[in-house]
């Protein structure tokens, strides 16, 4: 409910790792991130501090993305931060960010793209089962005589 959305663009740094897992498939990689700014002093752009995300990707976009994305290219991501600090056996504390992504697409300022439109995954078919029998089960009769049908009269022809 309260988690922080991030729409970050970036280079990709590298190469996608993809799992097939019991949730289903996963891709991990490594998303540079760097500030650009006008230095007036030499009138040129300067690069700034570069920042490392892992981008974590799910189920079919994990699918598309290990089929589109490579090293260098740029792409912008949307997801859920997900900042982490640790400290590990007598070493230094570091931080790691972490995006749990719910889009990533090529950023198309820097570049074309062709899109593709994936094709949807096959449902593996399990054992079949039999239809389960909807019908509403008719309750016991229990007087055979007064629950018999009256024979209708059709109304007479007047010429």
């Amino acid at each position: 409910m309260n988690e922080t959305i991030v729409c970050v663009v970036g280079n990709v740094a590298t190469q996608p790792v993809y799992r097939e897992l019991a949730a289903g498939p996963s891709v991990r990689f490594r998303l540079a991130v760097t500030a650009r700014y006008w230095d007036r002093e030499k009138s040129t752009w300067t690069d700034g501090h570069t920042n490392f995300f892992t981008v974590w990707a799910n189920r079919q976009l994990a699918v598309n993305v290990k089929a589109s994305v490579e090293v260098g290219q740029p792409v912008v991501v949307q997801g859920r931060l997900k900042v982490r600090t640790e400290v590990r056996d007598g070493q230094q504390q570091w931080a790691s960010a972490d995006i749990d992504a719910v889009a990533i697409g090529h950023d198309l300022a820097r570049g074309t793209a062709a899109f593709q439109r994936a094709a949807k995954p096959e449902t593996q078919l399990t054992t079949t089962r039999p239809e389960p029998n909807w019908e509403t089960p008719r309750p016991p009769e229990a007087n055979t005589e007064q629950e018999q049908p009256q024979p209708t009269q059709e109304p007479a022809l007047v010429t």
